[in-house]
């Protein structure tokens, strides 16, 4: 028996010491592993703002600027549908599916500068971000029209010449290299040379752990206030989103027939029920309605309202507000608005003496609606008021407007385009307003005070007409506007009177 043991322990001991052999290799093997292992490189510094102050800039506009994810489709659809009109926007629709799943329109459409033209944020990033220059793939052209064709062959070459005039002193500057670089995870592409290290000293790309947390910028952080812009479509034209507008269209007109024969032909009282029944919704806020002649003595005549400017409806809105018929007078109404309001219209010439005499001999006969602004705004801001209405010498009922849309913006200024903005307007699926009638305002007479007397009822009006709606105040007027947006002053022209 003790020689059966010791012959089975002899093995189990040999076993026992080979196992730790191999046991001691592996921990040798380990630890010259960690000694020869290189030691991992630090982090990269976390980005502050500190770090940018003062710095020249060479940024990713969809990585760093645009809410991700960036499509460009509907980029690309709002320049179809405004430049070219629905059709074209129709084929863009039609054709996307076919575009996307090519694999070189597929990377047509990736991160920037391949997705977006130059000539499609210049003017955005210029006037409302602050930007110096803009580089990016260039839109060919045939004949000075814009052919939608993106040209990328010479894409980095122009972007690098660009960056050089920019940097001109500080390249030759020995160890200056200009700029500090903000790429994004796929800024890559032939013009990923615009963030060596020749152009930048220093690069920080964001990730898509960084962007995960993004919000919308407020209205109040703009660094320009977006006070003005164009354009018919007030949604962002996602491919369902397009589908579905394309599909409403034939109900849309229909609705538009419809709610055009309503307002021009049924009485008053009976206009908003009608239209709530199609979807428009109509809210009046209860308070300063007037019910009985104020302000006039008895001479007669009729009230002064004074409003701001939101569509080509507002006037008729505030005589179906009042139930009574209203006179509206216009700066520059195309002839064919003219012709389809169910409303008694009064031109301006922009002559103050004779503007003055004319709205007098109109509030003589009758209640007159003035939009003292001169053009419409979309934005929850005020323009600057004319002061003229206040130099009637009659007390002003100030009437706050507003409006909200989905799908149709129901202005413009293009002036071939604007007789159809009131039509716009009733083709959206459920437009509101919101009429408020404000406490009755007085005035200096004409002849007791001068100019400065109504400069300062047209402002304290602006101020009543932003408290009640919570618009903010601006000093911008109807040339603003359009120089802004047409570059041109708003006028249209009229054929000459023939005697």
């Amino acid at each position: 028996m003790t020689m059966k043991s010791s012959s089975l322990s002899k093995p189990l001991v040999s076993l026992f010491f080979l196992l730790l052999l191999k046991l001691a290799g592996r921990r040798h093997h380990r630890a010259r592993m960690a000694v020869t292992t290189k030691p991992s490189p630090p982090p990269p510094p976390l980005l502050t703002l500190d770090m940018l102050h003062g710095q020249t800039l060479v940024v990713d506009v969809e990585a760093w600027i645009l809410r991700p994810p960036v499509s460009a489709f509907p980029y690309f659809m709002l320049v179809a549908v405004e430049a070219g009109g629905f059709l074209r926007g129709l084929l863009l629709l039609l054709l996307y599916p076919l575009m996307s799943s090519s694999p070189a329109t597929a990377r047509g459409l990736g991160p920037w500068p391949r997705s977006l033209s130059r000539v499609m944020v210049d003017g955005f990033l210029k006037e409302y971000v602050g930007v110096d220059a803009v580089v990016g793939p260039e839109v060919r052209s045939v004949g000075g029209v814009l052919a939608g064709l993106m040209d990328e062959e010479d894409a980095a070459e122009m972007a690098a010449k660009t960056l050089r005039a920019l940097f001109s002193d500080e390249l030759e500057v020995a160890g200056k290299k200009g700029a500090v670089g903000l790429v994004g995870p796929a800024s890559s592409g032939r013009v990923h040379c615009l963030f060596s290290p020749y152009y930048c000293k220093e690069t920080f790309a964001v990730s898509e752990a960084d962007t995960r947390g993004w919000r919308p910028l407020p209205r109040d952080k703009y660094p320009r206030p977006l006070v003005f812009h164009d354009g018919r479509l007030a949604f962002a034209p996602m491919p369902p989103a397009a589908l579905a507008m394309y599909t409403f269209l034939p109900f849309g007109i229909a609705l538009v027939v419809f709610r055009t024969i309503a307002f021009s032909f049924l009485p008053y009282r009976v206009c908003f029920p009608v239209g709530a029944l199609t979807g428009m919704h109509y809210r009046l806020v209860a308070g300063h309605v007037p019910t009985v002649r104020q302000g006039r003595g008895e001479g007669g005549g009729g009230r002064l309202y004074v409003c701001n400017h939101r569509t080509l409806l507002d006037p008729i809105i505030v005589a179906a507000a009042l139930g009574k018929p209203v006179t509206a007078v216009t700066y520059s109404l195309s002839p064919v608005s003219e012709l389809i309001a169910p409303i008694r219209t009064a031109r301006l010439t922009r002559d103050r003496e004779k503007d003055q005499r004319n709205m007098a001999a109109v509030l003589a006969r009758g209640d007159l609606v003035v939009c003292p602004e001169g053009t419409t705004c979309r934005e929850e801001y005020l323009l600057r008021l004319s002061p003229l209405f206040a130099e009637l010498g009659v007390d002003v009922n100030p009437v706050a407007l507003d409006t909200r849309v989905g799908m149709f913006y129901g202005t413009s200024t293009k002036p071939g385009a604007k007789w159809m903005d009131p039509f716009y307007f009733m083709m959206n699926p459920r437009p509101a307003y919101r009429v408020e009638f404000l406490p009755r305002a007085a005035t200096t007479p004409a002849d007791n005070g001068g100019r400065g007397d109504s400069i300062d009822v047209a402002n304290r009006v602006q101020r009543e007409l932003g408290e009640a709606l919570g618009f903010e105040l601006t000093g911008l007027t109807r040339k603003d506007k359009y120089m802004t947006l047409a570059g041109n002053e708003g006028v249209v022209p009229t054929a000459p009177k023939k005697h």
